[in-house]
């Protein structure tokens, strides 16, 4: 018990001071005190001036850990851990190298947890906003079998290829999205800044307005007396849909099956959940998770309920004795090029290798039907706004030009 209370007040010291040659020097060490910090610097040749405890940073403050910074920090570590780097090390020098301080001090953490005595699997799990069961489960494994270095290195080509999948749909949805706002918000200003200068304009026309130009008009009148309410309408209509889909599982249950009935986004959706699937069925499987419990963490990687409840009831199949390939045709959900490919892994004793194949068929698939979508949407998305803008201004000028054709 003394022993795990001294271990516990491991942290990390800034210290400034001078070397041997008299230089300036300043710096980070771990130690369990001011004491044995500047003890331990004595010995390097400092002699130091100042040590202070670091303050801590807060994890959740003004730069936040994103999940790329954590698939940076896993193949880092795998790197390290190949090139035959202690793991206490190995933390030290990917810290060093880290521009986000809350992720360096993320690290840090996980080395004064594996410094007093836990293993990494279990200093990982004290943080489960950044690492999910899936992720301590494969790193556990990896320490028990005594293999750590290729597991980081599997769990780094996992975390790697996931959020480039999730960056490629991102793309795809971010043009339209971002094109559809400005088109908007350019609409809004035409007609509440544009409209009314020519409406004065065409009040001393004394003559009536052609139904277009009418329409216009009232359309303008109306957003300008009832802009207050509409912005606020759409406010409280975004963050209405932003807690319902965080709150309620209904609601998203709903989204996921809407998203896959969707045309064009839709088979995106469908191709990205199925590379999902597989990279995660072919990672845990590979790393000696049983096949069962490796269905459990791939439902939940799905990330779509329509999937997670197929791979939930495959689980249920092949806890019976049922194949894997059997299982995943009941569902009607899977693609016959994943279940033929599935079939001869099993068929093989090489599963893990074939849904490998498959993650990086689908992963390219994905790439395929982003950019395909891109320049699909581009001339689409090009023709609208033409059309919208375009059409405003005609609505405008339509009574100056009938106007010159009476003169």
């Amino acid at each position: 018990m003394a022993k795990a209370a001294t271990q516990q007040k491991s942290a990390t010291f800034v210290y400034e001071g001078v070397d041997r040659r008299g230089v300036k020097v300043k710096g980070e060490v771990s130690g369990k005190g001011p004491a044995l910090v500047r003890a331990e610097l004595r010995k390097q040749g400092i002699n130091a001036k100042k040590v202070v405890k670091k303050r801590e940073i807060n994890i959740g403050g003004k730069k936040k850990i994103k999940p790329m910074d954590i698939a940076i920090f896993t193949r880092q570590m795998a790197t390290m851990m190949k090139a035959g780097v202690p793991l206490v090390q190995a933390f030290e020098i990917v810290a060093d190298g880290l521009d986000n301080p809350s992720m360096k001090d993320l690290v840090l953490k996980l080395k004064v947890e594996v410094e007093g005595g836990n293993n990494f699997a279990g200093a990982l799990k004290k943080h489960p906003l950044y690492f999910d069961d899936l992720y301590c489960s494969l790193i556990d494994a990896g320490e028990q079998s005594g293999a750590l270095e290729t597991m980081l290195d599997r769990v780094a080509l996992y975390k790697e290829k996931s959020e480039a999948l999730k960056q490629k749909i991102k793309k795809a949805l971010k043009y339209p999205i971002t094109v559809i706002i400005v088109a908007a918000i350019v609409t809004a200003i035409l007609l509440l800044k544009v409209v009314p200068v020519f409406e004065d304009l065409f009040k001393g026309f004394g003559a009536e307005l052609p139904a277009f130009t009418q329409f216009v008009i009232g359309l303008s009148n109306s957003l300008q007396n009832n802009f207050l309410y509409i912005l606020a309408g759409i406010i409280v209509l975004g963050v209405g849909l932003s807690e319902a889909r965080r709150r309620s599982e209904a609601f998203r249950d709903t989204l996921d099956r809407l998203m896959l009935r969707l045309p064009l986004v839709g088979d995106l959706t469908f191709k990205a959940t199925v590379a999902r699937y597989a990279r995660t069925l072919a990672t845990t499987f590979a790393a000696g998770v049983p096949l069962v419990e490796a269905l459990d963490a791939c439902a939940g990687a799905t990330g779509n309920v329509v999937y997670r409840r197929a791979v939930l009831r495959i689980k249920e199949d092949v806890s019976t004795g049922q194949q894997l390939q059997f299982a995943m045709r009941a569902t009607g959900v899977f693609p016959a090029m994943a279940l033929q490919m599935t079939a001869i892994g099993e068929e093989s004793g090489a599963l893990d290798a074939m849904l490998e194949k498959v993650a990086i068929y689908y992963e390219d698939e994905v790439d395929n039907a982003v950019d395909g979508l891109t320049s699909m949407m581009e001339p689409l998305i090009m023709s609208v706004l033409g059309v919208l803008i375009g059409g405003l201004i005609v609505a405008m000028y339509l009574p100056i030009f009938q106007l010159g054709s009476v003169v």
